[in-house]
C-alpha cells in the first residue's frame, strides 16, 4: 500500500487524508502545532494515525507522496528534506484533482477570489448544476471528492496552493488581478509572485478557457511574454474585446460563443468599480458553460455579499460600520476606500507582508478623518500616513480599536475595519478578526 504523508492539520490536510484513506493509501498525518479538537475527531473516528506538536522525522521521509498545508513555506527544513530525497510534495487541490471526473473552475488572483469563486458558484448552483464551492473558501476540495464528488467544482486557489500544483487542468480558470501581496513567502521578488499566479493556466489546452482582466497591466504585460494555449476571454471596463465582457454605457455585455447578453451595472447585487470586474469574470465562466442568460442577470442581481468583505455590520448613532476583514493587502483594502463615499475612520494593521502604503496616499488623504491602528508593531502605518491624516491612534485589542473609532467617529461616517493585512499577531485568522469587530461594534 502506497504511504501517504500530510503535512498540517487543518481544514484541507484532514480532507487530504479523509481522500486518502478512501483511495487506498496508508495515511499519516503530523502537524508540528496543536490540532483542533473537531479535526482530531475527525481522524480519530477514521483510526487515521496522526501526531501533533512535533514532525516526526523518520516516518515523514517514509513517504511515497507528501501532501503540504499552504501555509507552510517551500523552504522550511522539512520540506527541503524531502525535495532532496525526491519525494514529491504537492497541495490538497492537486491531490483532490487525481480522483474526480468533475468540471474545475480555478479562480486565482490577489484580490476578489472569494467573491468571485462564491458568485460562481451561486449562479451554478441557481442554474441546477451538481456544483460544489471549495479550496481557500469553506470545505476542502479533498473532504468534498472523498464524501460526495460533484460534477462541477468552483475553486478558490491561493499563490501557495498553486505553488503544489503541477498536473492539474482546470476546464476555466481565471486570474482576476495581480498586486504585490506575500512577498515575504517569494523571496520579496514581485516576478516570483507573478509566476505563481500564472500557474493557474499549466496544463491547459485550446480545449479549456481562461478568463482574466485585460485591464491589470501585469497581467498584460506577462501575456506579452508567454505563450497562452488556452481560449482567451478578456474582461474590460476600458476598451472593446472580440469575446469575453466589455462595458458600454453602464452596460456589461457578456460575449461568448457567437451571443451578446446584456446588463446594466446599476442592477448588480455588488456595487463598486472593481465588482463590475468581479460580475464579469463569473457571468463569462457561466456563458462558457451555456448556463442561460436570464439565470444569469438574476444570480448577479439577488446575490447576498460575503462575510467579512466589505460586509455591512450595524449602525450607531447615524455612523455606519463595515466589517471588510479579508482585505489582508493593499490593494483589497484601495478597493473598500474606494467604494465608500463618506468620511472613514480606518481600523488598519496586523501583520505586514511587505507592504507599500504610499499606493494608498491620495485616497487616504481624500477620504481618511482618522486611523486607528490594529497591531503588535504599528511603526510602519504611523511613520506612512503621519501628517497625511489628522489623528493616529493605538490599539492593542479589538474592543480598545471599536471603543476609540467610536470616539472619533461622527454622524454620516463610516468606521471601516479594512486592515490591509495578515491577522495572525492577535487573531486566529482573518475570519477571527471579522466576528470579533462585529461582537464589538454590536456591544457599543
Amino acid at each position: 500500500m502506497p504511504r501517504l504523508v500530510i503535512l498540517g492539520a487543518g481544514e484541507s490536510g484532514v480532507g487530504a487524508a479523509m481522500l486518502g484513506q478512501k483511495e487506498n493509501w496508508e495515511v499519516f498525518l503530523s502537524d508540528k502545532g496543536s490540532i483542533k479538537e473537531k479535526y482530531k475527531n475527525v481522524l480519530s473516528n477514521l483510526k487515521i494515525e496522526f501526531e501533533e506538536g512535533k514532525h516526526s522525522e523518520a516516518k515523514i521521509l517514509d513517504a511515497d507522496l507528501v501532501v503540504k498545508s499552504p501555509g507552510i513555506p517551500d523552504d522550511v527544513p522539512m520540506v527541503k528534506s524531502l525535495k532532496t530525497k525526491g519525494i514529491k510534495v504537492i497541495s490538497e487541490i492537486e491531490f483532490a484533482a487525481k480522483y474526480t471526473n468533475g468540471k474545475l473552475i480555478g479562480i486565482t488572483g490577489s484580490n476578489g477570489k472569494t467573491t468571485v469563486a462564491s458568485l460562481t458558484y451561486h449562479i451554478l448552483n441557481r442554474a441546477g448544476l451538481d456544483v460544489a464551492l471549495v479550496g481557500n473558501i469553506g470545505k476542502s476540495f479533498a473532504a468534498q471528492v472523498a464524501e460526495n464528488d460533484k460534477a462541477y467544482y468552483v475553486i478558490e486557489i491561493s499563490s501557495f496552493q498553486l505553488d503544489g500544483m503541477y498536473e492539474t487542468k482546470l476546464d476555466i480558470s481565471m486570474l482576476l488581478n495581480i498586486t504585490e501581496d506575500h512577498l515575504d513567502r517569494y523571496q520579496y521578488v514581485f516576478q516570483n509572485y507573478v509566476n505563481s499566479k500564472f500557474r493557474i493556466i499549466q496544463n491547459q489546452t485550446s480545449e479549456q478557457a481562461f478568463i482574466y482582466c485585460a485591464d491589470d497591466e501585469v497581467i498584460i504585460k506577462e501575456l506579452g511574454k508567454r505563450e497562452i494555449k488556452p481560449n482567451q476571454f478578456p474582461i474590460s471596463i476600458q476598451s472593446r474585446v472580440n469575446q469575453g465582457a466589455e462595458l458600454i454605457d453602464n452596460q456589461i455585455s457578456i460575449k461568448v460563443n457567437q451571443t451578446i447578453s446584456n446588463m446594466s451595472i446599476q442592477n448588480l447585487a455588488l456595487q463598486g468599480k472593481h465588482n463590475i470586474y468581479n460580475s464579469m469574470a463569473s457571468g463569462v465562466a457561466a456563458r462558457i458553460l451555456e448556463i442561460r442568460k436570464d439565470v444569469i442577470r438574476d444570480s448577479l442581481s439577488d446575490f447576498e455579499s460575503i462575510e467579512h468583505r466589505l460586509e455591512p455590520v450595524i449602525t450607531v448613532c447615524d455612523v455606519d460600520y463595515v466589517n471588510d476583514s479579508k482585505a489582508t493587502n493593499i490593494n483589497s483594502t484601495w478597493y473598500a476606500l474606494e467604494t465608500i463615499d463618506k468620511p472613514i475612520v480606518w481600523i488598519v494593521g496586523g501583520v505586514d507582508k511587505g507592504n507599500d502604503y504610499s499606493i494608498l496616499d491620495e485616497i487616504v488623504k481624500e477620504k481618511v478623518k482618522a486611523i486607528v491602528c490594529l497591531g503588535k508593531d504599528n511603526s510602519k502605518i504611523k511613520a506612512a500616513f503621519d501628517g497625511k491624516v489628522a489623528d493616529i491612534l493605538e490599539a492593542s485589542s479589538m474592543n480598545e480599536a471599536v471603543g476609540l473609532s467610536y470616539q472619533m467617529a461622527e454622524r454620516g461616517d463610516v468606521v471601516l475595519l479594512s486592515p490591509a493585512c495578515a491577522s495572525f499577531d492577535l487573531f486566529d485568522n482573518y475570519e477571527d478578526r471579522g466576528r470579533q469587530f462585529k461582537e464589538a461594534v454590536r456591544s457599543l
